[in-house]
């Protein structure tokens, strides 16, 4: 016969931590791939996606369109923090004892995933699209193209990291 569960972990102080346990389950998988995929997005576009040419005004490297970096920007840091939060979460859960508590969490998990794979749909088809109307002319150089390139390409990797 099974031990009891409810959603998703064992009664609570059953078992002690084990870390490879920890790191080996999907779920940390793919937290930590979110992670890092929303630190190379808004890596690329803080590090690269901005352009000055001729002037000391910074352009972004998506059709000049400011709000296109800002929200590459917005939607990697936010999808940064969620992950870590939910990270923690994920370590300190098989010590939470309430049921309501374990409830609370999954269901958070579920709106908030739900949500960052909208966002990064939008922003990759926000961002996909201001690369395409972005003419060579406006990149000297080809500058920051690769980094728009790694930042539309990790958009749609987060996508399916967040489902």
């Amino acid at each position: 016969m099974e031990p009891a569960v409810a959603y998703g972990a064992a009664k609570a102080g059953s078992v002690g931590f084990d870390p490879v346990a920890f790191f080996k389950h999907p779920r940390t998988i793919l937290r930590l791939l979110c992670w890092v995929f929303s630190i190379v997005v808004f890596g690329c576009i803080v590090n690269e996606g901005y352009i000055n040419i001729g002037s000391e005004r910074l352009l972004c490297v998506f059709n000049n369109n400011a709000d296109a970096c800002n929200y590459g920007v917005t939607v990697g840091v936010a999808c940064f923090l969620g992950s870590v939060f939910f990270l923690v979460l994920d370590f300190y859960f098989p010590s939470m004892s309430s049921i309501r508590d374990r409830k609370r969490a999954v269901l958070l998990d579920l709106v908030f995933s739900g949500l960052a794979c909208f966002l990064w749909f939008v922003g990759f088809c926000f961002l996909a699209n201001q690369w395409q109307a972005t003419s060579p002319d406006e990149l000297p150089l080809a500058q920051g193209s690769d980094a728009a390139r790694a930042t539309i390409a990790f958009c749609f990797f987060s996508i399916l990291t967040w489902v």
